[in-house]
């Protein structure tokens, strides 16, 4: 019985290892779920043991890259370890962060920092959630001053002032994201003054509450929750000083309608600019059900944003990341729940190194390392060949990645818009048409159009007149004939 039970065993090991070989999966124009090629595989996975710590992280809350410079917040053990990320794909601890001189006297302690940040002037921002302050450090980690609670009529008292994420710009103004603020970003100046909010998500209502609620007495009003709007869970500063920002306050059904945007790129006015070109919204899995008791949606708890412009974006509900380019497009889902490498159980931050990922799973107190295969090196080439205007190499490899995946509906697309950029407009329509990329092959068409028009306008014209001055020749020799006969 004991053989029988471990040869079981052993066979679902081996299917469990199978199936974690290819966890990719794209949505095609029906959204529906599709496998594809692996687009990333995993490198290893550390715990605080492998990098030589005494130490098990503990409620670690956040990941922060910078160049070759990998930093964790181990929240629940009041430190931030700072990693140096090898060429080897290797990761070497630095230093522990755990205090930092104030006034060159004395040594503060944290009290559970769960985000860092590091400006262009190597200054550094530190979110002292359980201190109730934001402070800033310079490079060599002496004080220089705190954020604190606003004291300000729009600021909303009575509640403990918890940052939880910091972001900074190349001026030195901070963005800070705090528990119970949904008014979005409390804004600081260099100085460290409070200049108001940035960012305000919109408001999120049911319609049938909002219907009862103008119905209810005032009595029934005061005990009813007030309608307010949504917090931001996650932020994230890209290349070109956007600040993109995640959210988990929303309605099931507003994620297909373009109201929940539970990703946002925000300019410099806090108004949403993210561009949604795809055949569907970036919102994560199109369909969810019951699988493994989880029937939520996607909610992203991070993003990360490379330097080509595609972002990924980390879902906690099921475990996965979401990779889309800088027009919404869907490149590739992977991941998973699970305890297999590859597999979080509860992933809180995602952060990239060129285009190496690592994910924090809090609960496994782990950071798996992620490097792309040659799949999704095509992808990303593809993409970047075309940002460039380098339309023959692009083309090349987005056709290699059919190679690969036949079924990759973006590589069509790409090879359409590779060949409408050469001006190959009926090629770029037979493209576009057998992934009923319908906005494309419209706009191919009308160029197709035009091209057609002016190579055979000549053609055209004589057709014209030909129409025009013959029944007017056959009337004039009608109108002839019967004044003849009539003589």
């Amino acid at each position: 019985m004991k053989k029988i039970l471990l040869a079981f065993t052993c066979i679902f090991t081996l299917c469990t290892s199978l199936f974690a070989k290819n966890d990719t999966y794209i949505y095609d124009f029906w959204s529906e779920y599709e496998k594809s090629a692996d687009a990333y595989r995993v490198v290893d996975v550390k715990y605080a043991s492998d990098l030589g710590l005494d130490i098990d992280f503990k409620s670690a809350s956040s990941l922060y890259c910078l160049e070759n410079s990998v930093f964790v917040c181990d929240s629940g053990n009041n430190r931030i370890i700072e990693l140096k990320y090898n060429d080897n794909k290797t990761l070497e601890v630095v230093r522990i962060i755990d205090h930092f001189n104030s006034n060159g006297q004395v040594d503060e302690q944290f009290n559970g920092p769960s985000d860092i940040f590091i400006n262009t002037d190597r200054t550094i921002f530190i979110a002292d959630t359980n201190n109730g302050r934001v402070v800033k450090l310079d490079n060599d980690l002496n004080y220089i001053f705190s954020l604190v609670e606003p004291d300000d009529p729009t600021y909303e008292k009575g509640k403990n002032f918890l940052p939880t994420k910091v972001i900074a710009d190349s001026k030195g103004r901070a963005y800070v994201l705090a528990k119970n603020v949904n008014k979005g970003f409390i804004k600081y100046e260099y100085d460290g003054t409070f200049s108001g909010f940035y960012g305000a998500s919109e408001v999120v209502y049911n319609a049938l509450d909002m219907l009862w609620k103008k119905l209810a007495t005032r009595a029934q009003r005061e005990q009813m929750e007030n309608f307010v709007p949504t917090e931001y869970s996650n932020c994230y500063l890209d290349r070109e000083g956007f600040v993109y920002a995640t959210t988990k306050s929303f309605e099931e059904w507003d994620l297909l309608s373009d109201k929940a945007k539970p990703i946002r790129r925000l300019n410099a006015l806090g108004s949403d600019i993210l561009i949604k070109n795809g055949e569907y919204l970036p919102v994560g899995d199109l369909q969810w059900g019951n699988a493994g008791g989880i029937k939520d949606p996607s909610k992203f708890v991070d993003i990360t944003v490379l330097e080509n412009d595609v972002y990924l974006a980390l879902d906690e509900t099921h475990g996965r990341v979401f990779a889309y380019n800088n027009q919404g497009e869907l490149l590739f889902v992977f991941g998973g729940r699970g305890n297999i490498d590859g597999y979080f159980r509860q992933p809180v931050s995602i952060e990239h190194i060129g285009k190496d990922l690592f994910v924090l799973d809090t609960v496994n107190g782990s950071i798996t390392i992620f490097t792309p295969t040659k799949f999704g090196s095509l992808i990303y080439g593809a993409t970047e060949d075309f940002a460039v205007g380098d339309y023959n190499a692009s083309a090349d490899k987005w056709q290699q990645v059919l190679d690969i995946n036949s079924n990759y509906d973006l590589a069509f697309i790409g090879l359409g818009k590779a060949a409408l950029r050469q001006e190959k407009y009926k090629e770029a329509m037979n493209y576009f048409e057998v992934k009923k990329s319908h906005r494309n092959y419209s706009k191919a068409f009308k160029y197709y159009r035009k091209e057609w028009i002016e190579k055979n306008i000549g053609i055209i014209c004589l057709i014209l007149v030909v129409l025009i001055v013959i029944p007017f020749i056959v009337k004039q020799i009608k109108k002839f004939l019967k004044e003849l006969n009539s003589l």
